[in-house]
């Protein structure tokens, strides 16, 4: 759909919804477009991102299809929150990765285990890259640790940049004059990206399946978070264990990076086989083609982190290893590589729609 189709259907359906005011318990959204009634473009950003399509309101909806109004505002803001992705990507010209999210993971993907299997191959004689390593160093008697730090250090670098500049457009779009950052709000904030209130449906929870509301999207979602950070605090402890202490990679099965990385990648698997299984057998009547497309994309790059991560920890002290750990570091650095460019770039977009909502919010009550 094109943007300014995107836009005005955004606008068609929240302009009904002001009129109407039957949602407004159901979340943030419906109260906050009563603030914003000239929705304007960073207006309609700011909203869809703080949308987090529990789906409730269509449920609800008297207007919904096939009422002639036909209001589904979660496709509608499912839409326009796919196009602010692309409206304040950096660079500019990358934003058309986030149209074709799966083909990108995909193309991404497999180019980078390619040229991490080409390298090894290359430049490692079959005697060594197959050969059974053990013990401390073994990872690195097939790839350095230094080429380990670049291919890993600089993509991340870049991500960070384009996620923040991006980040940093839709702040400046999306803020109003009554945005003024306090602790309060921040924490308010934090607490509503912890418990995910809104995924709660005012209450009951997500309507995934159909009309009857659940927590499991919540729960799973949660889950998956808590494995993507166990993951990256393994690499935090396990670069602590290098740089301060001198002890090199692998670590024993016991040891903090390796439990920690465990629990990760197990946790992330199983949340993300959950998130699949809702996505399969959900309601498509709310959802907006381009956005399961987007989310399909950042499973399928965050299951190959998480799968091939396990695998490497199985078959370590195996022949295996050599192959493994290329393909592995090649699936991290298209992770890396596609941050800025994939649907991950909604917990910054959400967090901010929640920072700004409770500024606005501690401010009315003030007054």
């Amino acid at each position: 759909m094109p943007s300014d189709e995107r836009r005005t259907e955004a606008r068609r359906v929240l302009g009904i919804c002001n009129a109407c005011g039957y949602c407004n318990g159901l979340c943030d959204l419906f109260e906050a477009a009563k603030h914003r009634p000239r929705l304007a473009d960073g207006d309609l950003a700011h909203l869809a991102n703080l949308c987090h399509g529990c789906r409730s309101c269509l449920y609800a909806c008297q207007y919904a299809p096939p009422h002639g109004f036909a209001v589904n505002v979660p496709r509608a803001l499912a839409e326009m929150r796919h196009q602010s992705y692309a409206d304040y990507a950096w660079p500019r010209a990358f934003a058309g990765l986030l149209e074709r999210g799966v083909l990108t993971a995909v193309m991404v993907g497999l180019g980078a285990v390619g040229l991490l299997l080409a390298l090894v191959l290359w430049s490692l004689p079959h005697d060594i890259l197959f050969a059974q390593h053990t013990g401390p160093g073994a990872f690195y008697r097939i790839m350095p640790w230094g080429w380990m730090l670049v291919l890993g250090l600089l993509p991340l670098a870049w991500s960070m940049l384009a996620f923040g500049m991006g980040l940093h457009r839709y702040w400046r779009a999306a803020r109003t004059e009554a945005v003024t950052l306090t602790l309060r709000a921040l924490l308010s904030a934090l607490r509503d990206v912890l418990l995910l209130r809104n995924l709660s449906g005012g209450g009951p929870g997500c309507n995934d399946l159909d009309e009857q509301p659940s927590h499991k999207r919540r729960w799973i979602h949660q889950g998956m978070v808590l494995g993507l950070l166990l993951s990256f605090a393994a690499t935090g402890v396990a670069t602590y264990y290098h740089h301060a202490l001198g002890w090199e990679a692998p670590y024993p099965l016991t040891s903090a990076p390796v439990v920690l990385g465990t629990l990760g990648g197990l946790l992330m698997s199983a949340a993300i086989a959950g998130l699949l299984w809702l996505k399969r057998h959900g309601d498509r009547e709310p959802t907006a083609a381009v956005a399961l497309k987007a989310d399909y994309a950042l499973l399928v790059l965050l299951l190959s982190v998480a799968l091939t991560g396990l695998a490497l920890l199985l078959w370590r002290e195996t022949a295996a290893m050599g192959l493994l750990l290329a393909i592995h570091l090649g699936s991290v650095l298209a992770f890396f590589l596609l941050m800025p460019y994939s649907k991950l770039v909604h917990a910054g977009y959400r967090f901010i729609a929640l920072l700004v909502e409770a500024s606005e919010r501690t401010r009315q009550r003030d007054e």
